[in-house]
């Protein structure tokens, strides 16, 4: 599956009892467990398990669906999910007969989990189907011998398996991402050209444009089924787009967006596709994931976190610990010269900043480390502390380094903190000239950046100059 992050941002997930839920009500897996209970001993299978022809209207009827084309399709893929899933059990291949299959105990005695492994099978089985060209054309690609003619379907199986990962892990990393669209649905076209288009294209080519017009195209097939199984909800193309003289490639000032397809992943579809990016291999937290672990993996684990995802990490974290214990232990995993250090601070200054007046003792505890001292009298005066002693000039030099490295290591070269710069140089006169001497393992990376960073050439300079004066004598 091609997600280019190994670390994704988290995702926030409902219960696996609200998803469990969700999972019942899958339209699909709901008919595949009344399938199951409707199979008997009368009930017959060709020889890949599927209900043989005579079978599939009564199939439908147990459905409520009509007995026509659509109808009989709807309870085929209903008795293969009942299949794959072990709902029904084939019990004598040759005889073609089968009988109630272990699994389907689980559906009224099962646990979240055990109904959400059920699920997740038949996702599986729905997503190979998915990337399965359409039928007629797969029959007229069977050759003599039974082989099927991929040369001559223009259909790569491998390929279009991994087209399909690659456009829901998209999906998925917009949908988590802070600047993605969220909950809001996805316009089909985008979510096709982010497949389609390279980054570094400015306007995409007629050649371009007429893929992401084909990879709408199959994609629209395709979330038409996937939608019963519960992992999106899907808005279909407007078939009248079709029949238009203008069709896939009219603007989107012409004609209104949502008339392409609009997807977005159910909170069900999330925690599939999340269990899918784990099984490949990749690292996809969940917030709650570190609510158990100390505050050293707290302050570590959402160090690449989104500011909103550090924030609902943290609040779960702190819920479950008391306020001045909390902040005892965060201060002391906040310590540390080592490169990831200004980071865990920012994130324990984000923690404390939750924490009510019962940690004052922790603040004031450390008022004179080096380290935490700094941020220690910021939240005592942020929380209305009275007696807090002023701070050495050295401390808010160290302090100011720090949050800048930390800021650095969040957000790379991002906007604000290219004002937090701009600001640092016109409220300090002078402020180079002590900056390089502060002792702190970050002085001359961050003066570099405050170099890159700053519009007015000359101030540049001058931190550039003391980022040479910094690794001079501090030696690196």
């Amino acid at each position: 599956m091609s997600v280019s992050p190994s670390t994704l941002p988290p995702v926030r997930l409902h219960s696996e009892a609200e998803l469990a839920r969700d999972a019942l009500a899958a339209p699909l897996l709901s008919r595949a467990v009344r399938l199951a209970r409707w199979a008997g001993p009368d009930t017959r299978v060709g020889a890949g398990g599927e209900l043989v022809d005579e079978q599939l209207p009564a199939a439908a009827a147990e459905l409520g669906l009509a007995d026509d084309e659509d109808g009989t399709a709807y309870a085929s893929e209903a008795w293969r999910v009942a299949v794959d899933t072990g709902l029904v059990e084939i019990t004598d291949e040759e005889a073609g007969t089968v009988t109630r299959g272990d699994n389907l105990g689980l559906i009224t005695s099962g646990g979240p989990r055990d109904i959400l492994g059920l699920w997740l099978d038949a996702l599986e089985t729905v997503l190979a189907d998915a990337a399965v060209p359409d039928l007629d054309d797969l029959v007229d690609a069977v050759e003599d011998d039974g082989q099927i003619d991929f040369e001559g379907l223009d259909w790569d199986p491998e390929a279009e398996a991994e087209f399909l990962d690659g456009v829901l892990g998209n999906l998925y990393l917009l949908t988590v991402s802070e600047e993605g669209p969220g909950e809001e649905p996805m316009p089909l076209p985008a979510l096709a050209a982010s497949m389609i288009v390279p980054d570094d294209m400015g306007e995409p080519t007629n050649d371009v444009l007429e893929q992401v017009s084909d990879a709408m195209m199959r994609l629209d097939d395709q979330f038409r089924m996937l939608a019963p199984v519960g992992l999106v909800e899907f808005q279909p193309v407007d078939e009248t787009l079709l029949a238009d003289a203008d069709g896939p490639g009219a603007s989107a000032d012409e004609i209104d967006v949502a008339r392409y397809g609009l997807v977005r992943l159910t909170p069900l579809g999330l925690y599939g596709m999340r269990a899918r990016l784990q099984e490949a291999g990749l690292e996809a937290p969940a917030v709650g994931d570190l609510a158990d672990k100390g505050a050293d993996g707290l302050l570590d684990g959402t160090a690449g976190f989104p500011q909103a995802a550090a924030q609902a990490e943290i609040e779960q974290w702190l819920a479950r610990r008391e306020p001045l214990a909390a902040a005892e232990e965060l201060l002391a995993a906040a310590r540390g010269t080592d490169e990831g250090a200004p980071l865990r601070r920012l994130r324990c200054q984000q923690a404390l900043s939750l924490v009510g007046s019962a940690a004052e003792p922790a603040l004031r505890a450390v008022l004179d480390d080096p380290e935490l001292g700094g941020l220690a009298r910021v939240w005592l005066t942020e929380h209305g502390a009275a007696d807090v002693p002023p701070p050495p000039e050295s401390m808010i030099f160290w302090l100011t380094v720090d949050t800048l490295a930390a800021q650095l290591a969040a957000e790379g070269n991002s906007t604000e903190l290219q004002s937090l710069v701009e600001g640092l140089a016109q409220q300090h006169s002078g402020f180079f000239d002590t900056a390089w001497r502060v002792e702190h393992p970050a002085t001359a990376d961050v003066l570099e950046a405050m170099g890159r960073l700053h519009p007015d050439k000359k101030v540049a300079k001058e931190a550039r100059k003391a980022a040479f004066k910094a690794r001079s004598a501090h030696g690196g």
